[in-house]
């Protein structure tokens, strides 16, 4: 039995042992770092829609674009992240970079909320058009701190969990069982963060002080640090493998670059330079890109010899590693919209619990905390599903459980379901404000959200562990960074296509000095026909994720025989594909 990891080594460069590296001990000193990015990301989001209203007096359009704007640019960096680990820093150091520049960040917005010249005067009107808007050296300094912690953000979604499996040897039976316990031990560790920012920070942030609760998150990344770098010496580390972006433009530019060539009819001809245990066999679909692994004249130099251009030629397992990326798309596309919906329960639906009716006896519940219920039924739904369906299903159809793509299905469903819910309950609030139209707070329950909250929520469990387990499942083997970079940024332009979606409505319906569905007042509004719209996309997408899932299943159903391809001896004159 082997000593060392074949793959890793250690902080000295040496081949990693087994005996005194990685293990789940190392694994755990990273999960410090991945709750207080949640404690930071989460802690900031659910409540900054009711700071950006209250305190720096934006209009409610203005301030769920912001919060919107803020988590799509988080998620959409972990490409930015992924990219640097892969090629150049390393997971370990890309953690230890991003995780400072978020403790800079949460300490920057800590400073800001604290400092009377950073934002405008107190203002207690009932409409917040009456008030003074904070200026643009105040918003400035709120927009770079924001960023600072996005920028955070998005180098450790993309490297903790990888770090974390990095500790474990899949090749050793005893490890890679430890790397499953990892895995459910991460999203427990998320689940733990986001309910400790929606519950203790916000009430914190609410009840004590804004900068309280940012400076706490900061501290409490110093010491995830500390903690984090003690276990240097433990840690095995991976060397940097290139990045497979770089891999899919070569591809890609290689098959234009011949995109006058023709295709052999006998698929043998095409290059391959990958052991047989490696290669991946040759599928028919997509077959313009085989064009990357024609053999021309170009590819052989002035004496004769066959020489390798990465950006001119590559193998035919390169080539299908791409297609299997291509065929990932539609049910990408068909996931965007849910977090559309999901950027609403962070927004627009803490902005209707500000208006509510929140006190059970003498305490008042914080608006933000709401969410609460949303992360409650993540874990209820998940609980209910691992506990109890997944045994049922054995029993009754033999399978462990639901495939992934039937979980995103369900979970888009829970979701539409909950959008015309919310629909339902913003008509019966803007009924009650109708009458009571002086008043900041409405004689009607905050916990008519509920439904809203729990059906988005019950979703996202679902979602999340369909997504994940999809996109890490059907990527292929060198490219699961980078499919986990694809399945985050179906979150960043989520956010994105919502922020997009509120200014097209407000453009389309408030023109000419009118309110329109959303704009300045929520009470003035009609939120619920927004709602109703999202509601209807979102039965829309789901009946498109339908359509796209049969499609991938059908397709992926379809094996080509094996096919030989040949293998040529060649002088490579760049790193390979």
């Amino acid at each position: 039995m082997s000593l060392t990891v074949a793959d890793a080594v250690d902080y000295k460069g040496f081949p990693a042992d087994k005996s005194r590296t990685g293990g789940w001990v190392p694994a755990a000193l990273s999960l410090g770092i991945e709750i207080c990015e949640r404690l930071t990301t989460m802690g900031i989001a659910v409540n900054l829609v009711t700071y950006l209203g209250g305190t720096m007096h934006l209009p409610s359009a203005t301030s769920a674009n912001v919060v919107t704007d803020f988590m799509g640019t988080s998620f959409m960096l972990c490409l930015l992240g992924g990219f640097l680990a892969d090629s150049y820093l390393g997971r370990y150091r890309t953690i230890a970079i991003f995780a400072s520049v978020q403790m800079l960040g949460s300490g920057l917005l800590a400073v800001s909320t604290k400092l009377p010249q950073l934002r405008p005067p107190p203002c207690h009107a009932a409409d917040v058009t009456q008030c003074q808007r904070a200026n643009s050296f105040q918003m400035g300094i709120l927009y770079l701190s924001l960023y600072l912690v996005a920028l955070g953000t998005g180098g450790l979604k993309s490297s903790v969990s990888g770090f974390g499996t990095d500790q474990f040897d899949e090749k050793d039976e005893k490890e890679k069982a430890q790397m499953t316990y990892f895995f459910s031990r991460f999203f427990f560790v998320i689940s733990t963060g986001t309910l400790m920012a929606v519950t203790v920070l916000v009430y914190i942030q609410d009840e004590v002080g804004r900068s309280w609760g940012y400076g706490i998150c900061s501290a409490s990344t110093f010491v995830a640090l500390v903690v984090f770098f003690s276990g240097t010496k433990r840690y095995r580390y991976k060397k940097c493998s290139g990045s497979p972006v770089v891999h899919i433009s070569q591809v890609v530019y290689a098959a234009f670059g011949k995109k006058k060539a023709k295709l052999p009819s006998d698929i043998s001809l095409l290059y391959e330079d990958l052991p047989e245990a490696s290669r991946v066999r040759h599928t028919d679909q997509f077959r313009f890109l085989d064009k990357a692994s024609i053999v021309t004249e170009d590819d052989y130099g002035h004496n004769g010899s066959f020489m390798v251009n990465p950006w001119r030629l590559c193998p035919v397992t390169r080539v299908e590693e791409v297609k299997k990326m291509i065929r990932l798309l539609p049910i990408w596309a068909t996931t965007i919209l849910f977090w559309t919906t999901y950027a609403q329960m962070i927004t627009f639906s803490v902005e209707q619990a500000t208006t509510m009716e929140r006190t059970v006896g003498n305490f008042e519940i914080p608006a933000g905390s709401l969410t609460v219920f949303f992360v409650g039924a993540i874990l209820i739904s998940l609980a209910v599903y691992d506990r109890f369906f997944i045994p049922l299903w054995k029993k009754w159809k033999g399978k462990p459980g639901l495939t992934n793509l039937q979980l995103i299905a369900i979970g888009l469903f829970l979701s539409a379901l909950g959008m015309a819910a919310a629909a339902i309950v913003e008509v019966k609030r803007l009924s009650v404000a109708k009458y009571h139209s002086e008043t900041t707070t409405l004689p009607i329950s905050v916990f008519y959200l509920v439904p809203q909250f729990f059906l988005v929520g019950a979703g996202e469990g679902l979602i999340y562990t369909g997504q994940l387990d999809f996109f890490i499942t059907q990527s292929p083997k060198g490219m699961k960074t980078m499919s986990t970079g694809l399945f985050l940024t179906t979150l960043s332009l989520g956010f994105f296509f919502s922020s997009l979606l509120v200014s097209i409505v407000k453009a389309a319906t408030g023109s000419g000095g009118k309110q329109g569905w959303v704009g300045q007042n929520i009470n003035k509004g009609r939120l619920d026909c927004f709602y109703g719209l999202l509601a209807a996309l979102s039965f829309i997408n789901f009946g498109l994720f339908l359509v796209s899932a049969a499609w991938f299943r059908r397709k992926t159903a379809k094996q080509a025989p094996e096919t030989e391809i040949v293998v040529k001896e060649s002088t490579t004159i760049e790193e390979k594909c």
